[in-house]
């Protein structure tokens, strides 16, 4: 593995591709910094603080600080994913896009362009919602966040926003065609670890103060160190179920034969199901920040993070999106059928609807394994700092989103690695 990675500055289009996306994490954290016209940013800034524990903090966290600057990305890339993940649905549904998504490079470009068009109408329409929720905010000491009202604001604020996020959306893009990775995660990646420097620096001002002990820190060093290796080890585990290929003679020589499998990730639907339930936790409580309603109030009293009651609820939408979204993303008719096409099948199961059958018994006891270890990881930052006041920065949603980019990226650099290494064992050496 060492020899691998040494050869990584040999190597001159991986330096390249590397170089490229370094270039575009500067262009995304300058733009960061760069504010949407007619808001004051002090005003909103203290009212951020006040709403670390709602969606607006989850969506600040993804933006990697843009929404408490209110910068023209504020909207960040959550748009685009909302809109990919609309469109996953509708592929569900559609026969027309169904049949798109099975047409290859062609179809995947097709349905791309109406991602994009979406993300477009998302943006406008979150844009125009917040331009207006801004306009009766009110800081602390009561002064507006809005320096200018009225339709000139909605209108302005809309079009600047939808452009940071379609902005956004190319760099995505750009990333992924020339550059190293996944461009839309690594943007996430990027946004969540631009506020490390900021959590270690708070860290130190806590021990320097007093207000922390040393033995609380090693705690929290140790318990990070654990969580990101048993994060590690589950996502790079699979569940291989094999797959045989019978023998078939083509004139006088012989084909087939082959022995392969299916790699079934144990947790096949990512991060979506954390994404999706803390949304819809949070939901109540930014509502509450927003509109002064009593039932509102209430409600989001009892789903506080880290309550009791926000625990279950939290475990229960991750157990249930975990299953939807599985069910969505992996169709076991499908791979039945394409493996009945191809004359394979599995050892003991009968081709076509016994072998969906198998695939979806397997995928369902996955996918409970899967939802276990996404509510353990997701909780766990809760009850560090509830109940032992433990700092824990960076859990759940960030730290699997974190680590699930970090080893796709790592993935896809071993993989420029090792097609480098076979073009220099074909060029040394006589080929047959």
């Amino acid at each position: 593995m060492k020899e691998d990675y040494s050869n990584i500055f040999n190597v001159p289009e991986l330096n390249k591709r590397l170089l490229f996306t370094f270039m575009m994490f500067v262009v995304f954290r300058i733009a960061a910094h760069v504010p949407t016209p007619g808001v004051n940013p002090h005003v909103l800034a203290a009212i951020f603080e006040q709403a670390k524990g709602t969606a607006l903090g989850l969506f600040n966290l993804f933006s990697g600080g843009a929404i408490k600057n209110f910068s023209i990305i504020s909207l960040g890339i959550m748009p685009y994913i909302s809109a990919a993940i609309i469109m996953e649905l509708f592929t569900a549904v559609s026969p027309e896009l169904a049949r798109l998504k099975k047409e290859g490079e062609s179809g995947r470009r097709k349905i791309t362009e109406y991602t994009r068009y979406g993300t477009v109408a998302i943006s406008a329409l979150q844009g125009i919602g917040i331009a207006v929720g801004l306009q009766s905010m009110q800081g602390p000491g009561g002064a507006s966040v809005v320096i200018w009202h009225g339709l000139p604001f909605i209108l302005f604020t809309s079009m600047t926003l939808t452009a940071g996020s379609v902005f956004l959306m190319f760099i995505g893009e750009q990333i992924t065609e020339k550059g190293i990775g996944n461009g839309i995660s690594l943007i996430i990646f990027a946004g969540i670890v631009a506020r490390l420097p900021a959590a270690l620096g708070n860290l130190f001002r806590l021990i320097s103060a007093g207000e922390m002990s040393v033995l609380s820190l090693l705690i929290i060093f140790v318990v990070a160190v654990m969580v990101v290796a048993f994060v590690v080890f589950v996502e790079l585990s699979q569940r291989r179920i094999p797959v045989q290929y019978p023998r078939r003679t083509v004139g006088k020589r012989l084909y087939g034969g082959q022995t392969s499998y299916i790699p079934l990730k144990i947790n096949v639907s990512g991060v979506i199901p954390p994404i999706f339930a803390s949304s819809i936790l949070l939901f109540p409580a930014t509502i509450s920040k927003l509109v002064n309603i009593d039932i509102l109030k209430q409600i989001s009293g009892y789903i506080m993070p880290g309550s009791l009651i926000y625990s279950i609820v939290y475990i229960a939408l991750i157990f249930f999106f975990a299953y939807f979204y599985t069910a969505i993303v992996f169709n076991p008719k499908d791979i039945a059928d394409n493996l009945k096409k191809n004359n394979g099948f599995v050892p003991g199961i009968r081709p076509g609807k016994y072998t969906a059958d198998y695939l979806d018994w397997v995928l369902s006891r996955l996918t409970f394994g899967g939802a276990i270890y996404l509510s353990f990881v997701c909780v766990l930052p809760w009850i560090l700092i509830r109940r032992f006041n433990v700092p824990f920065y960076f859990g759940g949603t960030a730290l699997l989103i974190v680590v699930q980019v970090a080893l796709d990226t790592i993935m896809q650099i071993q993989a420029h690695l090792y097609m480098r290494n076979y073009e220099g064992f074909l060029k040394n050496r006589r080929t047959r």
